[in-house]
């Protein structure tokens, strides 16, 4: 199937986030939300608990709003975004901060310095046992003529 005949995942209507599944991150965010309006008295007990049965009861985006759908402040899911259709370039963000570049240029500034001295010492090593500490003269096979 073609993506021009239908049948992709990113060929459907936009509200198909609302019928995608959720886990059980979205879940217990979800149950924090509603938490914070029964601690300033939106809910009472009963309403708390049943709506939060419904959260964990729910499977898609659909089924999870309308727990919300009366009370103040809630917004859908800013962290879902359709998929991007294959080939489609990702846009980007354009450079970082200069203030962060500064930060990773002296942290690595930093880091070599630091380190420096431990691979001097590792290669002075190592030169020492590769070429031996009696003055750098391999020894022959005795029985081996020139």
């Amino acid at each position: 199937m073609s993506p021009r005949q239908g049948g992709w995942p990113f060929d459907q209507p936009a509200d198909r986030g609302a019928q995608l599944r959720i886990g059980d991150a979205e879940r217990e965010r979800a149950a924090a939300e509603l938490a914070e309006h029964y601690a300033v008295g939106r809910l009472d007990q009963a309403e708390h608990a049943e709506r939060l049965d419904r959260i964990w009861a729910a499977r898609t985006r659909a089924e999870l709003d309308p727990v919300f759908v009366d009370l103040p402040g809630h917004a859908p899911d800013p962290g879902w975004a359709p998929p991007r259709p294959a080939g489609t370039p990702r846009r980007r963000r354009g450079r970082p901060p200069f203030p962060l570049m500064v930060v990773l240029v002296v942290l690595a500034g930093i880091a070599v310095l630091t380190h420096l001295p431990l691979v001097l010492i590792g290669l002075a090593v190592w030169f020492l046992v590769t070429r031996g500490s009696c003055g750098g003269h391999r020894s022959r096979p005795h029985s081996a003529r020139w």
